[in-house]
């Protein structure tokens, strides 16, 4: 068997506003966007991190809105993204943790709730 990891979905409640933050305040370039489905895939990299519109009306969908995604989106200059995104408005959990594996991570949560987590190294 051959595998490869294609997408990691986030669920959102408010579309445009889910598109508008991931595309403009996070700068994450759009790879494909449908908006009568309610799906786009962001170009991060092998892996692309998508965003589906939860339902109102499925219970299923609507209880995976706003929960730690468990995403780590590896960037360059840890403290330079977190200030930037800060300037946007994006909120974070705390400043950038050093960890003792020698990684450095930040936690930030989309406008739905959704929480992702950035990841640097130790300048």
């Amino acid at each position: 068997m051959d595998y490869k990891l294609f997408a990691i979905r986030v669920f959102v409640r408010d579309w445009e506003r889910a598109v508008r933050f991931y595309t403009e305040t996070l700068g994450m370039p759009l790879a494909y966007r449908s908006d009568e489905l309610g799906w786009a895939q962001l170009a991060t990299g092998e892996c692309q991190l998508a965003l589906e519109r939860a339902a109102p009306d499925d219970e299923e969908s609507q209880a995976l809105v706003g929960r730690f995604v468990g995403v780590s989106l590896q960037v360059s200059d840890i403290q330079a993204t977190v200030a930037t995104l800060q300037e946007r408005g994006v909120e974070f959990a705390g400043l950038p943790e050093a960890q003792e594996w020698g990684g450095v991570l930040a936690h930030l949560r989309d406008p739905d709730g959704n929480v992702l987590t950035l990841l640097g190294s130790r300048e």
